[in-house]
């Protein structure tokens, strides 16, 4: 099931629906990287409009958490 949150991305209110484990997914990483919910989705969106301008925002988070947690050493976002 979808989770829809409401986020601020440079200023501007969005919502971004997600599975669970996706939302846990990115809060780790923001965690660990010393950055807020909206400062790790704006990170994401920025990133995506610069090389996939066409790809939506929910697909670009679910791709970043996933290719975090493929590239970490022991296969966690943790």
């Amino acid at each position: 099931m979808l989770e829809k949150r409401s986020i601020t991305i440079a200023g501007h209110r969005t919502s971004l629906a997600l599975e669970a484990e996706f939302w846990s997914a990115l809060e780790t990483i923001a965690a660990r990287d010393g950055l807020s919910m909206s400062q790790l989705i704006g990170a994401i969106d920025a990133a995506r409009a610069a090389s996939a301008p066409d790809r939506p925002l929910a697909s670009a988070a679910r791709v970043y958490a996933l290719t975090h947690k493929l590239n970490s050493p022991d296969g966690h976002t943790a």
